[in-house]
């Protein structure tokens, strides 16, 4: 009898986005319903929170929750301080998920999972692989200025999208053969050519159907129809720092994707939900199914020539 040749190692990196990562949840439901299961799921900011709930087994109770949730029960979660280096302290939100995890540890989840945050002290990139998943989480979605930092081992922790808006290489790190990355800002990251680093390293797939007019005459990424009108009264503070950070991730992320491409590139188009608008699950987890949808062909491809040739995969950067 022939020897069967193993599957590969399935990464998933999410990318942050505020609200907009409610559509990674429809990545996830989408991917499973086709029998992708990813082993290693890395996360930034909103990746984080999703993909760590995926980790422990709960994805179909978030998008439960997420699909009924409304504009009261969003700012009964908002928790204001006014000290903590932040506008939100965050322990409400945190609450809420304990009731339903529990303290579970990362070590202890099924899938290998890491979160991204950043050091405020030094500036570097942290990678949370253990301890408390909840803490892990919690640091990777501060936000500077809206959420309180994380105290954790000696270091302020802040939101992962200041260093690494999407961890494929965190995923390669952990062990991934094949990763597929989830772009919240990706239709402004459309490029006509095919990234790919060395021979070594395939082309990384992208999701061409994004190549839309509105996305080439909003390079930025901002969404304008956000946007203040156009006169002397000065803007909204949550559209500024919002807007700000939007923009820091999208430069960074093209930076750092041409670097270290995934080997497929899910680009959900969600650039018109507003960042704050949580209430919107329903629409943006479609949209993240959507966006499976359109790349299986060449998802199916790419995982049937990894898996010929997986014996030789040599994912060294």
């Amino acid at each position: 009898m022939a020897a069967t040749t193993p599957a590969p190692v399935i990464g998933i990196a999410l990318g942050g986005g505020s609200a907009r990562g409610w559509a990674h949840i429809g990545v996830l439901a989408a991917l499973a319903e086709r029998g992708i299961e990813p082993q290693i799921i890395c996360g930034t900011s909103i990746g984080a929170l999703v993909g760590g709930i995926y980790a422990a087994g709960k994805l179909g109770e978030l998008e439960s929750w997420v699909m009924q949730l409304t504009r009261r029960e969003v700012l009964a979660l908002l928790d204001f301080t006014l000290g903590g280096g932040g506008a939100i302290a965050g322990k409400r939100l945190i609450d809420l998920y304990r009731k339903h995890l529990g303290d579970i540890t990362i070590e202890e989840l099924p899938r290998r999972f890491a979160a991204v945050a950043t050091d405020l002290g030094s500036g570097s990139e942290i990678w949370l692989q253990e301890g408390s998943l909840l803490d892990a989480i919690r640091a990777s979605i501060s936000i500077p200025g809206l959420f309180t930092p994380v105290f954790r081992e000696g270091r302020w922790l802040a939101d992962g999208g200041l260093v690494n808006p999407v961890p494929v290489n965190l995923c390669r790190v952990l062990g991934a053969e094949l990763v597929i990355a989830v772009d919240l800002h990706g239709a402004s990251l459309q490029r006509s050519s095919r990234g790919g680093v060395g021979p070594a390293r395939p082309a990384v797939v992208r999701d061409g159907a994004d190549r839309s007019p509105s996305a080439a005459t909003e390079p930025s990424g901002v969404d304008a129809a956000q946007a203040p009108a156009s006169n002397n009264s000065p803007p909204p503070f949550g559209w500024v720092v919002q807007s700000a950070f939007d923009i820091m991730q999208i430069r960074l992320s093209r930076s750092r994707l041409a670097g270290d491409p995934p080997d497929l590139l899910l680009t959900p188009r969600v650039l018109q939900v507003p960042s704050f608008e949580f209430t919107r699950g329903r629409s943006t987890i479609e949209e993240g199914r959507n966006a499976v949808r359109r790349m299986m062909p060449a998802l199916n491809d790419l995982i049937g020539l990894a898996s010929e040739r997986h014996p030789l995969l040599d994912r060294r950067p």
